[in-house]
């Protein structure tokens, strides 16, 4: 028997078994999952937490649940990958073999990377919305917190879901602003990016948002530290940002395990080919999700189409075939930008969002780079399509493929 093991039960890795158990022969392969726990997360449910729009208790399931009978579900710490032996150590000490790996351990959130965060004002005025625990204990600040500046802060990139801090900047305005606190509170969004947002037509159409709502952008920081004493946020350059409540994004990085075991770069993350996502330097080493280092986007829909390309390249891959079907970094988002509007974006590796409409060329009936409430709906839809859809590996009718078709370029 073959085996392949997947490290990660997340949204790649369960994508990934649940496609291939119906794929590959089951009487020459077994399939392995493991993870560290048995709670499946629905991840961009945590930035509705904060305006009491998602209860945090129906964000969790059972990750065993969600993959298919007959792929075997292993509970463990992943300790290293002895890529010379094609065996993985689990933090129990088990070593579990194989003959095809797939890292799709995703990444996440590092608040101890940077000083001071983790300070004496962590979780009372510092906060982050990147785990369910932060989100809910963000919650209860921003229904404390009355006036005064709030900071809305991104530590580096890459991160997960990139325009998050963007949405939760749109959603924290109108929240205030529903609840008559909004002149009492000055927002700051904070990037050490060039500008709000860095693509120039997405930057010329979209950023009135931020001017209409009196929302101050502060570019090009790159953070130092936190100094709880004087509640700032001080940059390399010497600029001192103070602040009533920061909302941070913290450093981003992959598993640990991929560090120990050789497989990545500075953080964490395994270098792959963009197209095929196979590990540089190895030919039974995949890389989805998140846990890659391809230049696009760390969310859900980059791993979606992403798998539909890694499981036709894959069958080719073990047949002995060529590798030749090739991902161009397809990803589309909403974009929630308050009182029940939200924008769509639909981009790859070479081509910046445009205009136009989706998913049906000059029908939609959604529009993109434009607010809309009917896009508002469709990711209020996403968390039904995602749990009975998504993950069991039912097919979707989208292209994993951008298509230029109903886009334009403004003159």
């Amino acid at each position: 028997m073959h085996e392949l093991l997947v490290l990660g039960g997340g949204t790649a890795g369960t994508m990934i078994v649940n496609k291939l158990h119906k794929r590959l022969e089951p009487t020459l392969w077994n399939i392995t999952v493991v993870d560290r726990d048995d709670a499946h997360h629905y991840q961009p449910g945590y930035l509705q937490v904060p305006f009491g729009a998602a209860n945090p208790t129906r964000l969790t399931r059972s990750r065993h649940a969600q993959i298919a009978d007959g792929v075997r579900f292993v509970t463990a710490e992943v300790d290293v990958v002895d890529a010379d032996r094609n065996e993985v150590r689990l933090g129990d000490g088990t070593v579990l073999g194989y003959d095809q790996l797939v890292i799709a351990t995703g990444t996440s959130p590092r608040p101890d990377e940077t000083p001071g965060v983790t300070g004496a004002l962590w979780r009372r005025s510092v906060h982050e919305f990147y785990t369910l625990e932060g989100a809910t204990l963000l919650r209860d600040a921003l229904e404390r917190f009355e006036r005064g500046r709030l900071l809305v802060h991104i530590t580096e990139m890459p991160i997960k879901c990139p325009v998050a801090p963007l949405e939760f900047t749109f959603l924290a305005e109108s929240w205030l602003r529903e609840r008559g606190r909004r002149n009492d509170v000055e927002i700051v969004y904070v990037t050490p990016l060039s500008g709000a947002f860095t693509r120039p037509i997405a930057s010329e159409r979209l950023g009135h948002l931020l001017e209409e709502r009196h929302i101050t952008v502060e570019t090009d920081f790159v953070v130092e530290r936190v100094d709880d004493q004087a509640a700032t946020l001080e940059s390399y350059d010497g600029r001192s940002l103070p602040f009533d409540l920061l909302v941070t994004v913290p450093l981003n990085m992959g598993a640990d395990f991929v560090g120990r075991s050789g497989l990545g770069d500075d953080l964490n993350y395994v270098p792959v080919d963009p197209q095929t996502f196979l590990a540089r330097g190895h030919d039974d080493i995949f890389a989805l999700g998140d846990a890659s280092d391809i230049p696009t986007s760390k969310a859900g829909s980059v791993a979606h189409f992403a798998v539909d390309v890694f499981v036709e390249n894959f069958l080719d891959h073990i047949a002995g075939r060529p590798m030749t079907h090739e991902f161009d970094g397809h990803a589309n988002c909403f974009v929630e930008s308050g009182d029940g509007k939200a924008l769509l974006i639909d981009f790859n590796y070479d081509v910046e969002p445009l205009p136009g409409r989706f998913p049906v060329p000059y029908v939609g009936p959604m529009a993109l780079l434009e607010e809309s409430r009917l896009n508002h709906l469709g990711k209020q839809a996403f968390p039904w399509i995602y749990w009975n859809v998504l993950l069991p590996g039912r097919p979707i009718p989208l292209p994993a493929t951008m298509s230029m078709a109903g886009k334009h370029v403004p003159a």
